[in-house]
Parts: structure tokens; sequence; C-alpha cells
């Protein structure tokens, strides 16, 4: 831009505000001077802001006039690539009137057709020479026809039809591009209909030559006559679009009916006033990817090297592909430097002995099939001195240059994520691209699957839009077989959510990433065979992919919007029962205690290398029914002194004590007084200066798993304190029990606090908060209280299972001591009022149907006593231990058909 004038930014859309000769004079301006520069002039109506606005599939990929931009399309034929100027002129009644309201000022509507006519008066006047690219070859013909009679004297340099489906080959692109700059043309009219016009620009335009492309849409068929422009008075009221469904239903019928409505409420939303700014200056530093000369032999780099890309795949018997995939990674690395990092998930088939046999790549066994987020989290620590990390599949083969083109697409666009293209077996794109989940889309998707493909984005999470995979472009989330992170964002995320044992994994770590301000790209030109068989198909499988959608609505929705979502995952299934795919998976969904059969991590026997160091105390009171299970998971590490296990024995008169040193390497205390905070104390003293440290209940089983995700996660000091993920286990209580823990399951804060696992830990300097452990009932509420949200996580782990009482009075004898914990931590009244009104507050609104109104009933009904029951203690010598005996003759049971 050469000169001030107002603007406006509508849902992330900057609209230049200019009326009509002020605009015609701009777009001349540039077209006459020599700057090498290209000037792409763009109309925002409508249809614009939802294909480009916030949220919107190509949002980003095109400039505007304060971010210019270089070629969205990266090619090797560009030798010297030129950035683009943008020019967005205000269109449509819609937009009109909001820049009003925005600006207090009537500006003009500044459509393409009404331009048009003044622009090649100017380029008649000027002697500039005029192009048009679109339309059918026989409407040029009669525009040709048009042009030489009424504007004999302007000077026309070509006509260019090209079929739709040969702009989506890039290489037919970049071939019509140079053709174009052949011709010599300053102003190039673009009719190629939106989004698809503004995508080619942004990708080829300043390969054109051409001084000014103006994105005009249909003006090519105005100007030849092919299509009636509307009379003035329908223009003058804002009903020119009724008028083009009216000519052609069939083909504006979805754009005008289903498309363009949410854009009215995405302008009133994010709608602002910007400041008039001086000229932006032209971007002059083009990114690009590390070349180097070939390699004699794609050779990966070792573990201490500097890595260009550090590869991590996770393989379960994949004897059959894996060879495949390392061949391709062969020749990635013959330009780039990679290294090659897989874990293996306990494969029984020939798949390490396969590994083995390459010197370079990196095999490290997990010991157990840990499921895909636990197999990358297991060797994630391992990527070293890298520039990206790239999460493979075992069953993909990657194309010549597909690395380099994700890593250049991250450095043009300044990405955290990159997925590539992937290709089915048979050749054609498969359909990678998600959008976010919402109560729509999965209406949409229940009732009409891969029909009605071209449905608006608001009514299915898959995009189905072919286009959307010819173009590179911002993305919500992919499917997970291939994507590229950029370091920092890979340390920043941490470890994937292992309780997701298959699928939805990939749904939440994208997501993750976006709430960290993180941009994810779709790479076309990086392409990826995928064979689609790495995790195999079953009824099992196919239903834990339905219930994992629950689980990640689950967490991070309401408990409203998670019964609602459950509902419509639940009719999905229900619809589609007599397929054979579909066979058995509504009977699993609809039945949540079902779900538990589901696959899910194996944890018996993992391989322990490159274990974190720390410390875990476990205060024991009588708990010879649990110790044992408790411990079993832990023995090995404590034998190979890889981690420091204390169990402090507390008033003990059973045998926990001789149970607990059958395990060797674990250090057991003993002490007379039977209280869990001086057990606490005493451990804390042999503990010494072992940090980060677990404290964990003696009935609660924690894997090596989470137990290193949540060490490596307080070793970093990312946080001063955090726990695992945990999930309750009331398969065997009674139902005003599992009625209970459902409801609770939908509090909010239930999954945000310290509180309610059995299990938190901290840091050396989380642990430096206090100077021990007050004499307290509820030493994880008073944890939970010493940090804020910022200082504390809840980590991704396979959840820690706590079990809950069998029985009301089991139950109630927890709440009555949980409660008087509480009054001990909270002494101010109004502080206990204030957190029981917003409990209060979150079971109410996790009301979604009868059973949720039930369960919220006989929570609040069961708390309601427990709460007056420690208030009565109060007035009396209170027990020092009120505990749940129930859930430990279950667990005991279970140990005894163990052994």
């Amino acid at each position: 831009m050469n000169h001030l004038h107002p603007r406006i930014k509508l849902s992330g859309i900057v609209v230049d505000l200019m009326d009509q000769s002020e605009a015609v004079q701009h777009i001349i301006n540039h077209a006459s001077d020599p700057q090498d520069s290209a000037l792409s002039v763009v109309s925002a109506n409508l249809d614009h802001i939802v294909q480009f606005g916030h949220g919107s599939r190509w949002d980003g990929s095109i400039g505007h006039s304060l971010n210019p931009t270089f070629p969205l399309r990266d090619t090797d034929t560009l030798q010297d690539p030129k950035a683009m100027s943008w020019l967005t002129l205000l269109d449509g009644a819609p937009l009109v009137k909001r820049s009003r309201q925005l600006t207090g000022r009537q500006w003009p509507r500044l459509a393409g057709s009404d331009l048009i006519g003044p622009i090649l008066d100017e380029a008649e006047s000027k002697k500039l020479s005029v192009g048009f690219l679109g339309g059918s070859p026989h409407v040029q013909q009669q525009l040709a026809h048009q042009l030489a009679e009424q504007r004999p004297d302007l000077e026309v340099t070509g006509f260019w039809a090209p079929d739709r489906k040969d702009l989506q080959d890039h290489e037919y692109s970049v071939s019509l591009a140079a053709q174009i700059k052949d011709s010599k043309t300053d102003i190039l009219v673009v009719g190629l209909g939106k989004p698809r016009q503004e995508l080619w620009m942004a990708s080829y335009g300043s390969s054109t030559g051409a001084k000014v492309l103006l994105a005009f849409g249909a003006v090519v068929d105005f100007l030849a006559g092919a299509v009636k422009r509307a009379p003035s008075w329908v223009a003058l009221n804002g009903m020119e679009w009724a008028w083009r469904l009216a000519l052609e239903p069939k083909r504006l019928s979805q754009r005008y009916l289903l498309h363009n409505p949410p854009g009215l409420a995405m302008i009133r939303q994010d709608g602002s006033m910007l400041a008039a700014s001086g000229p932006v200056p032209m971007p002059t530093n083009y990114a690009v990817a590390p070349v180097r000369g070939l390699k004699a032999f794609g050779r990966f780099v070792g573990p201490d090297a500097h890595a260009d890309v550090t590869v991590l795949a996770v393989t379960y018997n994949n004897a059959d592909s894996v060879e495949a995939l390392i061949a391709s990674l062969r020749e990635q690395a013959l330009t780039l430097d990679l290294r090659v990092i897989v874990a293996d998930n306990g494969s029984t088939d020939e798949t390490v002995a396969m590994l083995g046999t390459y010197p370079d790549v990196i095999c490290v066994p997990t010991g157990a099939n840990l499921g895909y987020a636990g197999g990358i989290n297991h060797i994630r620590g391992l990527s070293g001195d890298c520039d990206a990390v790239l999460v493979l599949n075992p069953d993909l083969t990657v194309n010549p240059g597909a690395i380099s083109a994700m890593l250049r697409r991250m450095q043009l666009s300044g990405a955290g994520i990159v997925v590539p293209r992937l290709l089915q077996p048979n050749g054609e794109t498969y359909v990678s691209l998600r959008r976010e989940p919402t109560i729509t889309r999965a209406v949409g998707d229940a009732f009409f699957g891969e029909r009605f493909s071209q449905r608006p984005g608001w009514a299915s999470e898959i995009d189905f839009d072919r286009e959307s995979y010819e173009h590179p472009h911002r993305v919500e989330w992919a499917t997970g077989a291939a994507v590229m992170v950029e370091r920092r964002l890979h340390e920043l995320l941490g470890a994937w959510d292992e309780q997701f044992f298959l699928y939805s994994e990939e749904t939440d770590y994208f997501r993750r990433a976006r709430e960290e301000g993180a941009q994810c790209w779709y790479e076309p030109k990086a392409v990826m065979m995928h064979q689609m068989g790495g995790s195999g198909s079953s009824t099992a499988l196919n239903a834990l992919m339905a219930v994992n959608r629950v689980k990640y609505v689950r967490k991070h929705h309401s408990a409203r919007f998670a019964q609602l979502y459950l509902q419509i995952v639940r009719l999905h299934e229900l619809l589609r029962i007599t397929r054979p795919a579909h066979r058995g998976i509504y009977r699993i969904v609809a039945n949540e205690r079902l779900w538990d059969s589901l696959p899910a991590a194996e944890t018996d026997s993992v391989e322990l290398g490159h274990f974190p160091f720390g410390s875990i105390i476990i205060p024991a009171h009588n708990e010879s029914d649990v110790i044992r299970q408790t411990l079993m998971p832990l023995a090995e590490l404590a034998e190979l002194n890889l981690v420091k296990v204390v169990v402090a024995c507390n008033g003990c008169t059973d045998n926990t004590a001789q149970i607990a040193r059958s395990f060797k390497g674990v250090e057991v205390l003993e002490t007379e007084v039977p209280s869990k905070v001086f057990a606490l104390n005493l451990a804390e003293e042999a503990a010494g200066d072992c940090f980060p440290r677990l404290y964990l209940d003696a009935d609660i089983v924690i894997t090596p798993s989470a137990l290193r995700t949540t060490f490596e996660h307080l070793g970093a000091e990312a946080t001063l304190s955090a726990r695992p993920a945990f999930e309750y286990d009331s398969k065997n209580a009674s139902p005003l029990v599992r009625s209970f823990y459902r409801a609770r399951r939908r509090i909010p804060s239930t999954s945000t606090a310290l509180w309610g696992a059995g299990a938190y830990a901290l840091s050396r300097n989380g642990r430096s908060r206090f100077a021990e452990f007050p004499s307290l009932t509820a030493d994880d509420l008073y944890i939970d209280e010493l940090f804020s949200a910022e200082e504390k996580a809840i980590l991704p782990t396979i959840p820690v299972r706590v079990q809950t009482p069998r029985n009301v009075s089991s139950l109630l004898r927890v709440l009555t001591r949980n409660y008087r914990g509480q009054r001990e931590a909270k002494k101010d009244k109004d502080v206990r009022n204030e957190s029981s009104r917003r409990t209060l507050s979150e079971l109410v609104s996790s009301v979604s149907g009868f059973q949720s109104l039930g369960d919220a009933c006989t929570y609040a009904s069961l708390v309601l006593i427990a709460r007056r029951r420690a208030k009565a203690l109060e007035a009396t010598v209170a027990p020092l231990w009120e505990r749940d005996d129930s859930s430990r003759t279950q667990a005991q049971s279970i140990d005894k058909q163990g052994t």
C-alpha cells in the first residue's frame, strides 16, 4: 500500500475501505509501476469470510494489505520467489452494513463486476495489457468477440480456460503461470471461482509476471454476456445473491443457503476498526530447507548427532511392513540428516529381529503393548538434538522429497505441526483431514456418513472436499499416521495422552498444540503411502474408536455436552447396526460397563531402560490385602535402583511390612503411630534428596509408563506439582455407589485437582513450598491448595484405577473422612461455602437427562449426610482413620486369583 486509508478486520479478514475511484486508481498505479512485486485484488463478501475467515478451511492461506506473502505452494521452479501484496475490497451487503457500524460512515460496495469496466477503461488509456484466466472456451470466445467490438484499443494478451482438474495438478499450474509470464500480461483477470482463484493466485500468481491479479469470480461470464447481471434495484437492496440463486440454483444453493449463513454470525461477533497505517514493507527473506549434496548411502545419524528430523515409529507385529518404511526413509536420508527411533510394543513376530539388522536404527523394546501413545512416550525423550520430530505409522512408505517438503512448509508458515498427503493402496488420496468434534458435526456424520460429502464444515468432522487436499492450508487436526512436530513444540506439549490406547490420541495432541497457539498445516507436496492396516481391524478396535471419541469429548467439554455427544455416537452405531463392519459395536458403546473389556495398555512387563530417577512414598496402615498389587509394578524399578521406594507402615497389626519387605529394593519403615501424616514425614527423611517424588496410597496401582511420564514432566521442572490421570473402578459397587461416581466424574473440578487419585507428585522446587506435612486428615487437599492452576498439571498417562467403595455405608465413611479433612484444611467457613457453591453449580450444570439428574440427586444426598457427620465429629474425639475396607476385600480376591 502506498497511501493511508481506513481498514476494518472482520473474522480475521483485513478489508481496505476505499471508494471506487480510489480502488481503480490504486490498481492502475500498481500495474503501471515497474516494481517487481505483484498485487492480488480480492473481494470480501460473506462467501469470502466463510472460506478464509477465522476457523475456516483456508484461514491464513492468503494474505492481506498488512501481510504480504511469498508463494503458498513451494516449487523448485521458483529460483527467485517474489513476494506479493494484497488488496481486499468491500463486497456484499452484510459487510457494507457492518463496515458502517464499525466506522460510522457509509462505504460503497466494490464488486468485481462493477470495477472491471473502469479498470479496463484505464488499462486501454494507459496501454496496459490484460489477460483473462477462467471461464469455458465457449465463454472466452464470446468475450474475445465482445472486447474486439467494444474495446478495440485494449491490448489483450491471451485467454486461458484450464479445466478444473488440470488446475489441481501442480506441474500444470507451474506451466500455465509460465505461459502467462511469456505473454507479458500487466493485469490478469482471474475468474476461477472462490476459493480456487485466490488459492491459485497465492500459489502461482507471482510466477505469472502480472503486476496485478484480479480475483473477480464470474466477471468473465458477465463481460461475455453469458450471465445476466442483476438489475440495479436488486443490487441496491442487497438482494443480488437471491437473483443469482434464482438463475443458478443447482450451483449456488449450497453456498447461499448452507455455507454463507454462518458468515453473518462471524462478522457480527468478530469485527473491529483498525488504525490507519502507512506502507507495509515487502518481505525479502524466503525460508529454505537445508540443501545438501547426495550422500553415498542414506545412513541415519546416531543418538548424539544433530538431526534435521528425528523419526519416531511404534511397531506391533509389523514385520510385513517395517522394512519398506526403513527403505523409504533411507532415500530421504540421502539429502537430510535423519535419526530413526522405533518403539516395539511387544511384537511376537520377526519385527524386532528385522529391526536388529539395521545398526543405525535405534530399536527400543517397550516390553508390552503400551498402545500408540504409550509407545511414542516411551521413546519421545530420546529425540535428541533436532529441528523437528516426525511420528510415523509403521505401515507407511515415504515418497521421495516428502520430509523435505514438510520441513519447508514448517519454515514457510511458522507451523508447529505439519501433516502430509496420505495415499491409499489404490493410489487415491485418503480423506485424512479432520475438524474438531462438535455436536452438529457428530449429527451430520451419524445421519449421512460419507454421503453428501459436500455438506458444510459444521455438518461433518471429516473434510471430504477433494480441493482441500490439493492446496497447503491450516487444519484443525488430521489422522495421526504421519505428524511432524517442531522441536520446541514437541518439548512443550510433552507426553501424548495414554488414556487413548488407540484412536483420538492425535485429536487430543493437535488440540493441545492449538491451545498453545501453534498452527497445524497440511502439505500436499509431501506424499506418503499408507497401507491402512497397521492396527488391524476388529469389532473391539472399531468400538474402541467410537468410545475414545466420547472419552476425548469428556476430557475437553462439559458433562452436558459430553452426554449429548455420547447419545449421538450411540445413534451413529445404531443406524449402522446391520452392517458387518459395525455389527456388535452398538452393544459395546451403549453399555459403559463393557468399555473396560476393550483393548488397553499391557503393563505387566515393561522395558525400563532410560528411566528417570525419583522417589515413591507409600504410607500403609494394615494394607496386607492390597500392598502386593501396588508394589508389583514398581518391584523391578526398585530392585534395579531406578527409583527409590519407601513404604512407611504406621500402626500396622497385620503383615503389611512383611509383604513389602519381600520385594527387593523396597525400603520399609515401621512406626507404632497409626497416622498417615506421621508416616509421610517419616518416609520423607528416608527418601532424602531423591526428586521428583510421588506420594502413592497403598491401594493405588500405577504403571511404570505413567510413573515415567510423571517423573519426566516434573524432572524438567515444567510445573511444581502433578498427578497421573485416574479413573474410578465401580463395576463391583452397588447401584447407588455407581450413581454417585457417575455424577462425580461429570464434575469438572474432579479432573483438574491433585486430590482424588490417591497419587500426586512434587518436583524439588514444589516440595520446598512447605516444611513438613501438617497434622491434617486430607494431605492431598492440603497439597492441592498450595499450588495455583499454573503450578500443577494433570498428566496424560495410562490412568491409575481408583477402586470405589462397594456399598453405601463404606462410601459414607470415606466421604465423612474427606469432609472432615476439608474442614481441617479450610478453617474459614466462607471459603468452604464458596467451594461448596462452585461444586453445586458444576453438579447442576452436569445434568443433561433423567439418568444424570438421578445421579446428581444421589451425589447431593450422600454428600449432605457426610458433611453433617463430619461436622458432628468436630465435637468429639475424631477417629484417626476412617477407610473403606470393602474395596480392599475386593482387591484381595483379585490378588489371590492372580496368584
